[in-house]
């Protein structure tokens, strides 16, 4: 599969306390095994930036470390974005989860993986941005959390 990751997946994968870290280890080694293909985006990058030293080296090695591709952030995605933001879909303020789903769906990814369960992972969203998707001519990724993909 074809598999977009958010940013929190990335945080996900040094917090051993919280729910899901095991899961995101195991889909990573997934991506090690040729099991799955990785990719993400500049925007997943951009956000990476901000966290403090040093997870935030850690989280973008994970990148190199299992081979992610980054994808370029291109206008056909900011306006699918900019699209959910108009619905409703996304909240203005919160953009670059818009991002990341235009980013999958113009893409054509299988899957995104996603633990951002208040804009992305929840069934509204889910829900709307497929029709969003399918009226503008784009796939329609799954939005799944890593256990459903491991």
């Amino acid at each position: 599969m074809r598999i977009y990751i958010e940013t929190t997946i990335f945080n996900r994968y040094f917090e051993d306390e919280r729910g899901y870290c095991e899961e995101t280890k195991r889909l990573f080694e997934r991506f090690k095994a040729g099991i799955d293909e990785p990719f993400t985006s500049f925007a997943v990058i951009e956000e990476l930036e901000k966290a403090e030293e040093p997870k935030k080296a850690k989280m973008i090695n994970l990148i190199q470390q299992y081979g992610v591709k980054v994808l370029e952030i291109g206008n056909e995605i900011l306006e699918l974005a900019e699209t959910y933001i108009e619905t409703g879909i996304i909240p203005q303020n919160y953009r670059f989860d818009g991002i990341h789903i235009a980013a999958a769906a113009v893409n054509d990814m299988d899957c995104i993986v996603s633990l951002n369960f208040r804009h992305i992972n929840r069934l509204k969203t889910k829900n709307e941005t497929r029709v969003v998707n399918l009226l503008k001519g784009y796939s329609n990724p799954d939005i799944c959390t890593p256990m459903e993909v491991v």
